[in-house]
């Protein structure tokens, strides 16, 4: 097995001599606290700023401990949170594509929908809102069951029920899909969860990289597939570009 990795020990031991202090410390004294150079304190807290661990005071130009370390036992981002930050990038998209679209969260080992835009068309539909997905049968579960381990462990224990002829039920195939979720940055179904019904739907990441929820499109098959019942490229293209605008909007992506 692999040992310690010591810059992240040094980080731990920088956030610890910050909690245990009365005010605001400079890189020297840090430095000299924990026994560092002072390039190596220095790039260490230039880390720590940038996920938002530590503050750096305008004036003094000294450390202190940041808003987000409160955010860790909060689950960092709530869905109220991320539905109000994605809120325009899910209009564009449904713009765009003319399909429905839905945010979704993981909320105690569910996959909820958080957020739901018809599609522009002015057909009859129903708000989905607050609607429970199957994690293993629509796009957006998948996105997020290839990504959340506590949702994974959930399913691991849950039966996986038929919902059309289409649901993968099979445990080896679902993981073989989630390795390929992985891989390629969204996930996709065609009939799995409603007959007649096909879904795109691509990761939404925060500071760091965590999966904090999916988005994606819903529609007809014919709508989402080709000729040869293949998901068109052109729509997995919009779904994943509009992921990557709310991540990085919520600083999850470059």
């Amino acid at each position: 097995m692999p040992g310690p990795i010591q810059s992240i020990e040094r980080a731990a031991a920088m956030l610890r001599l910050l909690a245990r202090g009365s005010g605001r410390m400079g890189v020297g004294e840090i430095a000299a606290a924990l026994g560092l150079a002072k390039p190596t304190a220095h790039g260490i807290l230039k880390t720590l700023q940038g996920v938002g661990f530590v503050e750096q005071d305008a004036v003094s130009g000294k450390y202190q401990l940041g808003s987000a370390l409160g955010e860790l036992g909060a689950g960092y981002l709530d869905a109220n949170e991320l539905r109000s930050r994605a809120i325009n990038r899910a209009d564009a998209l449904a713009a765009r594509t003319g399909e429905s679209v839905r945010i979704a969260a993981p909320v105690h080992g569910e996959v909820r929908v958080i957020h739901h835009v018809f599609r522009p068309d002015n057909t009859s539909q129903a708000l989905e809102l607050g609607e429970v997905l199957p994690p293993y049968a629509t796009a957006l579960g998948k996105v997020l069951l290839a990504y959340d381990s506590e949702l994974a462990a959930v399913v691991r224990e849950a039966e996986l029920p038929a919902l059309t002829h289409r649901t993968i039920t099979d445990r080896p195939a679902l993981g073989r899909a989630l390795t390929e979720v992985r891989r390629t940055g969204w996930a996709g179904e065609i009939g799995e969860y409603r007959s007649g019904e096909a879904g795109i739907g691509a990761p939404i990441r925060a500071r760091g990289g965590l999966v904090v929820g999916a988005m994606g499109i819903t529609g007809p098959i014919d709508h989402l597939c080709d000729g040869q019942l293949r998901l068109r490229t052109a729509l997995i293209a919009q779904v994943r570009d509009a992921a990557q605008a709310v991540s990085r909007d919520l600083g999850g992506a470059q």
